[in-house]
């Protein structure tokens, strides 16, 4: 196996090969844009490797890492719009730059650029590619839903919450590593351990990115800090800290998530000392732990050499112990 900067280089490069400069342009060049935006390329890197883990040559699985790619800035540009978010990893977004037709539109065309991947694998690969690409779609479909409804509801609890950021977020990351399982005909079994140490893992991002998003370090973060609570977002955080809080302090933590005052400043110092008194943030923490070692707890499971099981671990770790 190789290391991660390894695989993000390959597939950077492969990336760079993928043109989608053809006519019309207006469809197409928002889609180069998008998809040359930069980013870590966390969930192509995650099937190159996984590929490897189950021996197989990480080339292989290229088209089928490409695919997740295109998909998860198909998502992007689409969530987007819907948040009519300015910004996209420091830049003009899709629906900005262009109009927000544009990005429908070439929102959807990559959503059908990302199937059409899986047409360069053999009949049995493309079936179970195609299958699993299909359910995960649809899943993070639900959870971008899941994440509209809670906007409006006050009676959102933690289980569901946990249930949306499994769909909008961990199933892909679940997925990105049965894909590579899938190229390298791997046992069914493997392919489903490896699906829940995805996903497991994808749960701890998502809730340790919640916990950054408050308490993380401004300078490095790469998003505003803070932006959950300026946008009254019902985060993991938010959650148990209604759950932990006394009468007072949950009412005043009611009221702050139901204005959006000029000056956010205050806002946020106040929601974050509740965040701190109530136990909430020290829960996150455990929580996050908690699906991590979840994630860990499967490799046992998985039928290959503990020098590789190391290596994904030492993965989940290095995904984890991020402070920005």
């Amino acid at each position: 196996m190789q290391t991660i900067e390894f695989y993000q280089k390959v597939f950077t490069e492969y990336l760079s090969k993928y043109s989608t400069s053809k006519e019309p342009k207006n469809l197409y060049q928002p889609i180069d844009y998008i998809l040359n935006l930069g980013g870590k390329r966390l969930r192509p890197v995650l099937t190159l490797m996984s590929a490897e883990v189950f021996d197989c040559d990480y080339s292989k699985a290229l088209d089928a890492a490409l695919s997740i790619e295109v998909f998860h800035n198909f998502s992007l540009v689409h969530d987007d719009i819907m948040d009519d978010a300015p910004l996209r990893r420091g830049q003009q977004t899709v629906h900005e730059k262009w109009d927000i037709n544009t990005g429908i539109l070439s929102g959807d065309a990559m959503l059908i650029m990302a199937y059409r991947l899986f047409e360069n694998y053999d009949p049995e690969v493309f079936q179970a590619l195609a299958k699993l690409f299909s359910k995960t779609a649809l899943e993070v479909c639900e959870g971008q839903q899941y994440d509209v409804d809670f906007e409006t509801r006050d009676d959102v609890e933690v289980d569901e919450y946990l249930k949306m950021i499994e769909y909008k977020t961990a199933v892909l990351v679940g997925a990105a590593m049965k894909m590579g399982a899938i190229v390298a005909k791997a046992s069914n079994t493997d392919q489903e351990m490896i699906y829940e140490f995805g996903k497991n893992l994808g749960i701890a991002f998502q809730l340790q990115d919640d916990y950054l998003d408050a308490f993380g370090n401004p300078e490095t973060f790469g998003k505003q800090v803070g932006g959950d609570i300026i946008e009254n977002k019902k985060t993991y955080l938010y959650l148990k800290a209604l759950e932990f809080s006394s009468d007072d302090d949950k009412q005043q933590l009611l009221h702050l998530f139901s204005i959006n005052p000029v000056d956010n400043e205050d806002k946020i110092l106040t929601v974050k000392q509740l965040y701190l008194a109530s136990g909430s943030a020290e829960a996150t923490k455990a929580a996050i732990e908690d699906y991590t070692n979840k994630a860990f707890s499967v490799l046992d499971n998985l039928s290959i050499p503990e020098e590789r099981k190391t290596l994904l671990k030492n993965f989940g770790e290095y995904l984890m112990t991020r402070n920005s």
